[in-house]
């Protein structure tokens, strides 16, 4: 393996690392009374404080400089998408389905994200690589239908959230892929102009809809779940931005690794969310093929 694939295995694993773990703490917070816009908020809010912190000492005045319009404008369009929609459906699923099922049914995005990178970025997909996003597909889709997730049960219609959401996050990522290449912009000034947009939508959303006030009423625990859910998303978003803009961070291999995070959230909903969820025998079938379809698209 060559060093430049090996850091797209490292940029690609971290976001799929901490993207399985950050859904534990949102069932947490959903369970303690939160709510699908405040979550979302308070997550974008924490990853915003953190990229603008970090462009303020890198960079100083001189960040965002020299970009032009149309790279800015693709990564408005990104974050609206994937960070604003798609980041309600998450919180949605999360609360509908629970975080183990809801993570699952996320990572079929790599099959949305392959056909649409194929028309939009020209990218190819050999044999190996179309044979485990096929794999990984058909293990989500058994554990989407294991009887698995929310102790309180849900329907089939429930799934359109996390669908919803992985349809997003496919569109979005291209778009970021798109952006990364085309452009002169670094991971940093490209995820800070993601969460901004992703940021202004959602507070456009709250006010339409009259939330702003309530969310003082909101449970206070709910909002430090959400926010360890941030600081585990800020790391995992940059990692992302990284794998992306590498030469070798093409889209059918990126976003299928990002896609293993279900694994992860297995574990932990197994062990930390007893009381809310259950873990069945197909579940870990599921993430078993999973695991395989992994491993045949990173070699």
């Amino acid at each position: 393996m060559s060093t430049a694939s090996t850091e797209v295995l490292v940029f690609a694993l971290i976001p799929a690392l901490l993207w399985g773990l950050a859904p534990i703490f949102d069932k947490r917070g959903m369970a303690a009374g939160g709510d699908a816009v405040q979550a979302s908020l308070v997550v974008v809010v924490v990853e915003l404080g953190c990229y603008l912190l970090a462009i303020a000492l890198l960079y100083g005045f001189g960040g965002f400089a020299g970009l032009t319009l149309e790279v800015v404008a693709i990564f408005v369009f990104a974050g609206a998408i994937g960070t604003a929609l798609g980041r309600i459906a998450i919180f949605v699923g999360v609360d509908r389905v629970g975080a183990s099922i809801n993570s699952a049914i996320l990572s079929s995005r790599p099959l949305f994200a392959t056909l649409i990178a194929i028309p939009w970025l020209g990218e190819g997909v050999d044999a190996v690589t179309a044979t485990g996003i096929v794999v990984i597909v058909f293990g989500l889709t058994l554990l989407a239908t294991a009887r698995g997730g929310d102790l309180e049960g849900w329907t089939m219609r429930d799934l359109v959230w996390p669908i919803a959401a992985a349809l997003t996050f496919a569109v979005a990522n291209v778009a970021r892929r798109y952006g990364l290449l085309e452009g002169s912009i670094t991971a940093l000034e490209a995820v800070t102009i993601n969460e901004l947009a992703g940021f202004v939508v959602l507070v456009g959303y709250a006010v339409a809809r009259g939330q702003v006030s309530t969310f003082r009423r909101l449970p206070r625990e709910s909002y430090g779940y959400f926010a360890v859910s941030g600081l585990l998303t800020t790391v995992a978003m940059l990692s992302l931005m990284i794998a992306l803009g590498l030469e070798a961070g093409r889209i059918a291999i990126v976003d299928p690794l990002v896609a293993t995070a279900p694994l992860v959230t297995l574990v932990f909903a197994a062990v930390f969310l007893r009381d809310l969820e259950r873990v069945t025998r197909g579940v870990l079938v599921g993430a078993t093929l999973v695991v395989i379809g992994a491993v045949l698209i990173t070699v």
